[in-house]
């Protein structure tokens, strides 16, 4: 595990039964549900929110939803004070940087045009720190490799998140017997 920073990305997933926390994404044009993901700098996938509806966007209920992520995180041992968070523009808004600034986490999230900087305001943005982001883009396709995860059948919230967190599992454990083969 390497956490000299960790990326943070969303993900929007179609839902084929109805069920718990989906609603209507315009950009898909079908139902869905959103979860949120915390993945270390190689990729390595650490937290799961639980799915909220579809029809919100990533920073809906951010505080909150940040909180359980870094409580995950915190119950494993993990100290998210004096992290590095990498994410893409959907994040970028004064509420969530302040709230990584209160966890003394460092917002290195790139910038929205959308928002704008009326005030002219300093925002810290580390290119370089940025591009280690891709990785949490590979691990969510590699998470849409289980059809199980690509598409939602279960009606249950509490279900789909189980099946993220074996996901997870498989993941670190195929990382474990890789590491054991060098």
């Amino acid at each position: 595990m390497n956490l000299s920073c960790v990326q943070l990305d969303g993900s929007q997933t179609i839902c084929k039964n109805g069920g718990e926390c989906i609603g209507y994404q315009t950009r898909k044009a079908a139902k869905s549900c959103n979860s949120l993901f915390l993945a270390d700098r190689k990729g390595l996938l650490l937290a799961c929110s639980q799915p909220v509806s579809g029809a919100h966007h990533d920073l809906f209920e951010i505080e909150r939803v940040f909180k359980e992520l870094c409580g995950l995180l915190q119950e494993a041992g993990i100290e998210t004070e004096g992290l590095f968070l990498n994410a893409d523009a959907g994040f970028d808004s004064g509420g969530f940087r302040g709230l990584c600034s209160e966890m003394s986490i460092e917002a290195n999230i790139a910038f929205n045009p959308r928002n704008g900087r009326a005030d002219g305001e300093y925002v810290y943005f580390d290119e370089e720190l940025f591009k280690c982001r891709v990785v949490i883009e590979h691990a969510n396709a590699w998470l849409d490799s289980f059809k199980a995860l690509l598409i939602r059948f279960e009606t249950k919230a509490q279900h789909w998140q189980a099946l993220h967190w074996l996901a997870f599992i498989v993941k670190f454990v195929r990382k474990i017997n890789k590491k054991l083969k060098h």
